[in-house]
């Protein structure tokens, strides 16, 4: 049987080109024309004047910004309750703590009223405000980043958006992760576009591109001889994966449209079923990529949840998968500040999430859409 999975890398055939031209001039390593390439590629992109650094991966750009703003032990930084783990886990690599903040309804991202509620209880109960701000585009859907932003500039703390989930998204006819002061990317081979691992940081201007560049590569001062006054890390991408990358830019494009037709025909094909909802943007401003569309269940109008339709697609071939566990539910992170209106932990609960990615046909849709209905 063939298995339809949620979003399978898709190679446009232009890859090979970038990285046979690596192997031919030797440059295998992590720096090359490949790299500079591609990150000339991304600024063009995202726009906003905004200045990018391809490195190892998505998480290592959380990482690397979150040094350049200094956050170390002692500091806390508020994350997005609702997402994957990679956006936390470098607040810890820092020693820092993280203090989660539930989601708004809408988008199913960062509340800016409880954003505020929450710098407000940590100033007083810490006597410091958080270092930084990390928003995420859960699923490729824009926040309402206009008040995330309000919120941060008043209490004057920077804003890292995690647009791992949200490459090629738009808000207000702007690129995510070129809003706020950085922006991180992912290339992992799930998503919008794949260099097989790999990410990227969004940052303001060539002098902060210095600066990330020198910690991704062990920090190393401009001497003959290896002279290191700070800690760094190995974290370029290499020039054979970011061959890789120039290939998927010349069918991002493509990606992007297939990503969003899927979602219309979810919709179209389960609007007759009361109890399942697919999950669109809420505002006609905001266009988002759909890396994967959701839905939820209310298993009282459809006889069954979340977990039984995901085990019935799953006999039938088809990967789908439960929306993200709550970080502040994680037990890894139990003891950590979280700001909480139960929105997650009810989204959790009902949701699931369907194959999106470039290599799902209309004939695979059609046999996932008759599994659901069978149901």
């Amino acid at each position: 049987m063939k298995r339809i999975y949620l979003c399978l890398a898709h190679m446009s055939g232009n890859e090979m080109k970038y990285i046979q031209e690596a192997f031919d001039t030797n440059w295998v390593v992590p720096l090359g024309p490949n790299v500079n390439a591609f990150e000339q590629d991304l600024e063009q992109f995202v726009g906003n004047n905004k200045r990018v650094v391809a490195l190892s991966a998505g998480t290592a750009a959380i990482h690397l910004a979150m040094v350049y703003l200094g956050i170390g032990p002692g500091d806390e930084v508020i994350c997005q309750s609702f997402t994957f783990a990679a956006s936390c886990n470098p607040i810890k690599y820092l020693g820092a703590t993280p203090v989660f903040v539930d989601s708004e309804e809408r988008t199913w991202n960062m509340d800016p009223n409880l954003l505020e509620e929450a710098i407000r209880d940590r100033i007083a109960k810490t006597g410091r405000k958080p270092k930084a701000i990390v928003p995420v585009y859960l699923y490729g859907m824009p926040a309402y980043i206009d008040e995330i932003m309000e919120v941060a500039r008043r209490y004057e703390i920077p804003v890292i958006e995690d647009s791992a989930e949200g490459f090629g998204s738009k808000y207000r006819g702007q690129m995510v992760g070129a809003i706020g002061d950085f922006g991180i990317m992912s290339f992992n081979g799930n998503k919008m576009i794949t260099t097989s691992g790999g990410g990227a940081l969004v940052c303001a201007d060539d002098e902060v591109k210095r600066k990330i560049m020198f910690y991704a590569t062990q920090a190393r001062e401009p001497e003959p001889y290896y002279l290191h006054k700070e800690i760094g890390y190995n974290y370029r991408l290499s020039n054979v994966c970011a061959g890789i990358g120039r290939g998927q830019m010349t069918v991002v494009d493509d990606h992007l449209r297939h990503h969003q037709r899927m979602a219309r025909m979810y919709s179209e094909a389960l609007a007759d079923i009361d109890g399942i909802d697919v999950h669109l943007a809420p505002e006609d401003y905001m266009e988002p990529n759909y890396w994967l569309n959701t839905v939820t269940i209310d298993p009282a109008k459809t006889g069954y949840d979340y977990e039984q339709l995901r085990q019935r697609l799953d006999a039938a071939g088809v990967e789908s998968r439960p929306l993200w566990k709550p970080m502040h539910t994680q037990p890894v992170y139990k003891d950590a500040p979280a700001y909480v209106n139960g929105v997650s932990e009810r989204l959790f609960a009902l949701g699931l999430c369907l194959p999106s990615g470039p290599m799902v046909t209309d004939e695979d849709f059609d046999h996932i859409i008759k599994v659901i209905k069978e149901g």
